[in-house]
């Protein structure tokens, strides 16, 4: 029974969520909810027209609902660049697909400005499967547009920053390749009856080696012959400078004494008394003369800690000068060197080089290539020729590839033999 004073109860009256206030309000509330959702919402027949927009979306274009509604097409919403692609991408796609999402595209405000937005369509359909309209999302992409910008910034200035360290890199390897230029011989000097050839091979272009080579005559009939090749310690600057220092020295002292021994013992003491205190500089070197007489070259040579001189034989024998027990020049006051003689005949060569040849890594292990092998390599080669040797050489030390880490200086001389004919000797 009712109460006293009360009448007939509604339906559903004593049911949460069913009273008609109640609906009325959940209406309220998914109509308020539309309005001012933090993104854009419009409805659009198949046509374009809209039917139906937020005050949100209506906010950022600075646009009224009644310019909208039943007055303007969503492409018109879009720019030049966006209807575009909205006419021959967007919306053929969404008929096909019935759903595309994440689209980038720019709305035009009333103020000519660019919005950049994300938008998600979906087709909806009736229980027949017929289209009836599209319902759009739309979301500000600003943050996310000056996101990307700055990111692209970044990308621009790092290749920039690239490009830039790309043209440094050339411009210091140009440098290097005149510095390291100027401390070898422009060219090997004519002389009468011998065969010449040199070659250095640098292992990074972004250091300055330390080896050197040179040969002079040391008289006006260019009988007598000197030459020299060496190795400092140390890349660089400093590496050149001492470079720069051991060849005038060399040359200087042999163009005075033509004892290879006593030429080394000159260096010795001026690397001595330049470099002192707690930075010592110090070089290997072979330092020899060469005499002409008759139809051979009598060669006298000494070295200080550098790899021994091969000589390639006109009958095809390979003989090493040895010299071991040649101390380092510029390490001790009192340095030994070590002396060595040997003929070129027609047909001999003679090879200097040093050590970055021999201490290239090789092989699946990275072994040293070594002194054996170098014979071996040479022994292949014999006879053969100043030019062709040092060719061969050339071959060998492109082919170490990244096993190759230091400078390479090669020096050989030589006699033509006694035939041409035939013969790669003469090269």
């Amino acid at each position: 029974m009712n109460r006293a004073g009360s009448g007939p109860e509604e339906p559903g009256a004593g049911v949460p969520g069913t009273h008609p206030a109640f609906s009325a309000l959940l209406e309220d509330s998914a109509e308020e909810l539309y309005d001012s959702a933090p993104c854009g919402y419009l409805s659009t027949l198949l046509d374009g027209t809209i039917a139906k927009i937020n005050a949100t979306l209506l906010d950022w274009l600075g646009l009224t609902r009644g310019e909208v509604v039943g007055r303007m097409r969503f492409s018109d919403l879009l720019t030049v660049g966006g209807k575009l692609y909205h006419e021959t991408h967007f919306a053929p796609l969404l008929r096909m697909q019935g759903h595309l999402g994440g689209v980038a595209l720019e709305l035009k405000t009333a103020t000519g400005s660019r919005l950049p937005v994300l938008l998600t369509s979906t087709l909806k359909k009736s229980h027949d499967g017929e289209p009836l309209l599209i319902r759009t999302t739309v979301f500000d992409a600003t943050d996310r547009r000056a996101y990307e910008q700055e990111l692209l910034r970044a990308r621009r200035a790092a290749e920039e920053a690239h490009r830039q360290a790309e043209a440094d890199r050339e411009r210091l390897c140009e440098t290097l390749a005149v510095l390291q230029h100027s401390l070898l011989p422009e060219t090997l000097p004519d002389i009468p009856g011998v065969l010449a050839a040199c070659h250095y091979h640098t292992a990074s272009t972004l250091q300055l080696g330390g080896d050197f080579y040179d040969l002079f005559a040391l008289d006006d009939t260019r009988t007598r012959t000197a030459f020299f090749l060496g190795d400092v310690c140390g890349k660089g600057p400093q590496a050149a400078a001492l470079t720069s220092l051991a060849r005038y020295t060399l040359r200087t002292a042999l163009l005075h004494d033509v004892d290879p021994a006593a030429t080394l013992n000159v260096l010795n003491t001026a690397l001595l008394d330049r470099y002192t205190g707690d930075d010592p500089r110090y070089c290997t070197a072979v330092v020899g003369v060469m005499d002409r007489v008759g139809d051979t070259l009598e060669v006298r040579l000494a070295s200080g800690g550098h790899p021994p001189a091969l000589v390639l034989r006109a009958d095809g024998r390979v003989e090493t000068l040895a010299t071991r027990g040649g101390m380092l020049v510029g390490a001790f006051p009192a340095a030994h060197f070590v002396p060595a003689r040997t003929t070129l005949r027609p047909g001999d060569t003679l090879l200097l080089y040093t050590d970055g040849l021999t201490e290239a890594r090789v092989g699946p292990h990275h072994e040293l290539y070594g002194d054996e092998a170098l014979e071996s390599f040479a022994a292949g080669l014999a006879p053969t020729g100043p030019h062709h040797l040092v060719d061969a050489l050339k071959d060998l030390l492109r082919g170490f590839g990244d096993g190759l880490d230091d400078d390479t200086a090669l020096l050989a001389v030589g006699l033509p033999a006694r035939t041409d004919t035939g013969s790669r000797s003469a090269r």
